[in-house]
């Protein structure tokens, strides 16, 4: 067998046919995307249930749920029309708003041009010739749409012949106030880009108005190839610093007027990290307090902006990041559902609109992990939980008297599910993934979970990954701590793994509070191209990450990098005494709160950690902003040991290990100033270290990631 084998490969190449051998994944391979998974993405649920939008080519697209096939075209963009960045329908789906011409300024943020497009008339109008907007929505009903220009509200009247503009606001201004758009804090840790919301009858805007003008500024150079650097001033609030005093307002479109919202407090030093409309009309916002410890919901008359407490929460450390789905008002009126972790694991609870409790909706030992939506007509909750493990994902349905759980995403299918749901809850879309399977995405009928078709099972990149490579292994693990803690994690193996070898080991990690890198999904990040250069790489999820509990997640409040950094020494001494581990050889990676975690392992354990990659690291928590910081250390006002004793820059001297610390210099996120204080720490204990500096580059390194991954790979193969 092995002769003919070898006359047959012979004769394929004397024929000229190169016959691939599978190979090791490299990097590649990685950023290539030749191992990622093709996916469905873009739906657009449509108000019939039946059918659904995506954008594709500058055209909008109607598409069949039962059976794929496109109905009609919505919109197409002429020969002539600049690229389309994306759309919005109005509620009424008369009008489509086409965006172009986006220009991101930070995470979520953009400036834009915007057309209005009439399904009825086929018309294409811009919605304004005097410049750029920021956020333009259309009303619910589609005569209106409102944008903000210059920290301003603007209105817009869509049934003139020509688009009318008429100004909302008129003190808007740059470092001092901002109206309909939030300023920098609110935008990165409560990831919203709008700060208003139309009123479902069209007839009045709610919106935020921040003061930011207490608010201190932070300078970033900017080089960009000029002869003279500029400095970009935006107001970013440190740990314990002044807030913006933020007010929410009412602007009612009949008689022209501005309504101020009573927030029912003492003090203007609050949150309000959402707000929106109930189907009656009244204005629902969501207020906290500066330390994150204290919730409210506000019920407010849109016509006075009196407001009551509908419902009121505290917690002795914080109330878990208030999101879209922390409160879901039902359609029908007639209620709320709150998720909470009163019992120590994230659930579901049902209210009335007086604020009293009806009943639990689910209840156990695992957590609710995304509320996809509520059918109040059938009585039925949607959502997603990590019941069984919390390395995995589930879809399920429930009766809002909390009866009736049902698995609607297939039993045997074990990894993780995430689904959309369609308006009218008759199908949903299911995107399923493992470690070994790469994405599959199937329409289901919402009624029993049934697959009515496959959208996309990636079967090519299935038989391409079997002929071209040799993929690494990933084994999933838990090992107990020395405090009696027992952990999850993984290790990624070659698939020539020799047991009688001793191998060096990356140890990568993220750490931040409620975050989770230990889990049942497919995907492949830069770490596994160092498999193919004879090192192992392992994943340990510590104290203080997400989906076991309130306790475990929680456990590190007021203290952040210390129980995290115990446990990420105490997982590289569990790897160094596995037989194939070279225990000298452990070197661990992070970016940003992983960062941070890398340079305190590298620092406080010396003894463990011969290496470390700490990409724009915080340093001190006192650099970092208001909201996230204080929301898991407290104010450093009445916190400063948990602010100081876990901060790389008091530690410098205690490195002995290789570091590569690398940043960008237009990091509005992490600032650089936490790597320039490091290094001088580091340079006054005269301590050898490597540097990499990216001129202009954000927190996520844009065009230069690609560089710095490779430094990185061969700083980590020429040290370990």
């Amino acid at each position: 067998m092995k002769k003919r084998g070898f006359c047959l490969a012979a004769l394929a190449l004397v024929a000229g046919v190169a016959v691939a051998q599978p190979r090791q994944i490299g990097y590649d391979d990685i950023a290539g995307g030749r191992l990622s998974a093709r996916s469905v993405g873009g739906f657009r649920p449509m108000a019939d249930g039946e059918h659904y939008t995506t954008l594709q080519n500058g055209a909008v697209l109607r598409w069949r749920y039962v059976d794929g096939q496109l109905v009609d075209t919505l919109f197409c963009a002429p020969a002539d029309f600049p690229a389309v960045n994306g759309y919005a329908m109005s509620d009424d789906e008369s009008k489509v708003l086409i965006t172009t011409g986006r220009v991101p300024i930070y995470r979520h943020s953009a400036l834009a041009d915007y057309y209005v497009f009439d399904r009825e008339t086929k018309s294409l109008k811009p919605l304004s010739q005097n410049g750029k907007q920021q956020e333009a929505t259309l009303s619910p009903d589609g005569t209106k749409a409102a944008f903000v220009r210059d920290n301003n509200l603007f209105l817009v009247d869509l049934t003139a012949a020509q688009p009318t503009e008429r100004q909302i606001t008129t003190d808007g201004k740059r470092g001092s106030i901002i109206n309909g758009i939030p300023d920098w804090v609110y935008e990165e840790e409560y990831s919203f880009a709008r700060a208003y919301e139309w009123a479902p009858g069209s007839d009045a805007i709610a919106f935020y108005r921040f003061d930011e003008s207490g608010v201190k500024e932070y300078s970033m150079n900017t080089f960009k190839g000029a002869l003279y650097p500029q400095n970009y001033d935006f107001k970013y609030p440190k740990a314990g610093e002044a807030n913006s005093v933020v007010g929410i307002k009412v602007y009612r479109l009949d008689d022209d007027s501005v309504v101020d919202v009573d927030l029912d407090s003492e003090t203007t030093d609050i949150y309000v990290p959402r707000i929106e409309w109930a189907s009656d009309g009244r204005l629902v916002v969501h207020w906290l307090n500066r330390l994150q410890n204290h919730y409210r919901i506000l019920l407010a008359d849109a016509s006075t902006g009196a407001s009551s407490v509908l419902y009121e929460e505290k917690n002795p450390r914080y109330i878990e990041r208030i999101n879209n789905e922390t409160a879901t008002f039902l359609p029908d009126g007639k209620g709320f559902v709150v998720k909470s972790e009163r019992d120590g694991w994230m659930h579901l609870y049902r209210y009335d609109m007086q604020g009293r409790l009806l009943n639990r909706v689910t209840e156990g030992e695992w957590e609710v992990t995304a509320l996809y939506g509520i059918d109040a007509k059938e009585g039925k909750v949607y959502f997603q939980s990590c019941e069984g493990s919390p390395l995995r994902r589930g879809v399920y349905s429930i009766g809002l008297n909390g009866k009736g759980k049902r698995l609607l995403s297939a039993e045997e299918e074990v990894g993780t599910h995430s689904g959309v749901f369609g308006a009218g809850y008759r199908y949903w879309i299911d995107y399923f993934s493992n470690s070994t399977t790469p994405t599959v995405v199937t329409l289901r009928r919402t009624s029993d979970g049934k697959a009515v078709r496959v959208l996309e099972d990636n079967a090519a990149l299935r038989e391409r990954l079997t002929r071209e490579y040799l993929l690494p292994t990933k084994e999933f693990f838990t090992f107990t701590t020395p405090e009696g803690v027992e952990l999850n994690g993984y290790i990624l193996k070659p698939a020539d793994f020799d047991s009688t070898k001793r191998y060096p080991v990356l140890m990568t990690q993220y750490s931040g509070p409620g975050s989770q890198q230990v889990a049942d999904r497919w995907g492949w990040s830069w770490e596994a191209a160092l498999l193919h250069e004879g090192v192992l790489v392992v994943c340990v999820d510590g104290r203080g990450t997400g989906l076991r509990g309130e306790e475990f997640r929680k456990c590190t409040y007021g203290n952040l990098g210390g129980l995290e950094v115990q446990d990420q020494i105490s997982a590289a001494r569990y790897v160094g005494s596995l037989p194939f581990v070279d225990p000298a050889r452990i070197g661990i990676y992070g970016w940003s709160y992983g960062g941070f975690m890398a340079l305190n392992c590298i620092l406080k354990g010396a003894d463990v950690f011969a290496l470390a990659v700490a990409v724009a690291p915080v340093t001190s928590w006192r650099y970092y902003d208001t909201i996230y910081t204080e929301l898991y250390n407290g104010l450093p006002q009445d916190n400063a040991a948990g602010y100081d004793d876990n901060s790389p820059i008091h530690f410098a001297h205690l490195l002995k290990g290789k570091l590569l610390l690398a940043h960008g210099t237009g990091d509005d996120n992490v600032h650089i100033q936490n790597s320039y204080e490091m290094i001088e720490q580091l340079v006054q204990a005269g301590k050898e270290f490597e540097w990499m500096i990216y001129p202009d580059k954000n927190h996520g390194m844009g065009s230069s990631r690609d560089h710095l991954l490779r430094r990185a790979i061969r700083f980590v193969k020429d040290n370990l």
